[in-house]
C-alpha cells in the first residue's frame, strides 16, 4: 500500500474545522511506536523506518520505505498485524535489530471522503493535525488533496518529517542548550 500523507501543526479550532469540512469522528485511539535499527542499513540514511505500533485494537509490525516526492510524506507501507508485542520485539532483536526510540500519541481519527484526518497529541511534541490517503499507488491527485485539506485545517507549512525525526531534533536542541533534562521545545523545526 502506498501511504500518502501531509501534516502540520494543529490550531486549537483545528477539530472545528475538520466537521466544518465535512469530517466525521471514527474514534479515539492510543498508538506507542517502538522504532527499530537495522542492522544492516542506516534507516536515517536510507529514509526507512521499521517499527511495532501498540495500539487499542491490537498491535502492529510496518515497515516505511523512502518518501517518493518532495512535498508529503507519500511513501511504501506494509503493515501486518502480529499476536504479542514482546514477542515480535524479541524476534527482530534476534535477527539484530534494536529499539532506537519510541514514540506516544493519542489520535482523534476523522473520515472525510477518501482521506482520514487525525488530530495527534504527540508525547513532546504537541498536537499535529494529518491527512491521509491510502492508495495503491503513487497519484498526483491523492498529494494534491492531502495538501489540501492540511492548508485548511493547519498552520503553517506542511512538516515532512515523522514524529521520530521531529523528537529526535526536538532532543538534540533541547542537549545542545543544556535543557537534557527538560521537555523539547514544541516549535517546529
Amino acid at each position: 500500500m502506498i501511504e500518502v500523507e501531509a501534516k502540520a501543526r494543529a490550531p486549537e479550532d483545528a477539530e472545528e474545522r475538520i466537521l466544518q469540512m465535512g469530517g466525521v469522528l471514527d474514534g479515539v485511539e492510543n498508538h506507542t511506536d517502538i522504532y527499530f535499527r537495522s542492522p544492516v542499513r542506516d534507516f536515517a540514511s536510507t529514509d526507512e523506518a521499521l517499527r511495532i505500533r501498540v495500539k487499542d485494537d491490537g498491535v502492529y509490525l510496518t515497515y516505511k520505505g523512502p518518501k517518493l516526492d518532495s512535498k508529503t510524506k507519500t511513501r511504501l507501507e506494509l503493515s501486518i498485524r502480529v499476536d504479542d508485542a514482546v514477542a515480535a520485539e524479541k524476534l527482530l532483536e534476534s535477527l539484530g535489530f534494536s529499539r532506537f526510540a519510541v514514540v506516544r500519541k493519542r489520535r482523534a481519527k476523522y473520515r472525510l471522503g477518501d482521506a482520514i484526518v487525525a488530530l495527534d497529541d504527540v508525547d513532546g511534541l504537541g498536537r499535529f493535525v494529518e491527512a491521509e490517503i491510502p492508495a495503491d499507488r503513487d497519484n498526483p491527485t491523492d498529494r494534491a488533496r492531502v495538501l489540501e485539506i492540511i492548508s485548511s485545517v493547519g498552520v503553517g507549512r506542511p512538516i515532512r518529517l515523522s514524529y521520530l525525526e521531529l523528537l529526535e531534533i526536538a532532543r538534540s536542541s533541547a542537549a545542545a542548550s543544556g535543557n537534557a533534562g527538560e521537555s523539547p521545545p514544541k516549535s517546529e523545526p
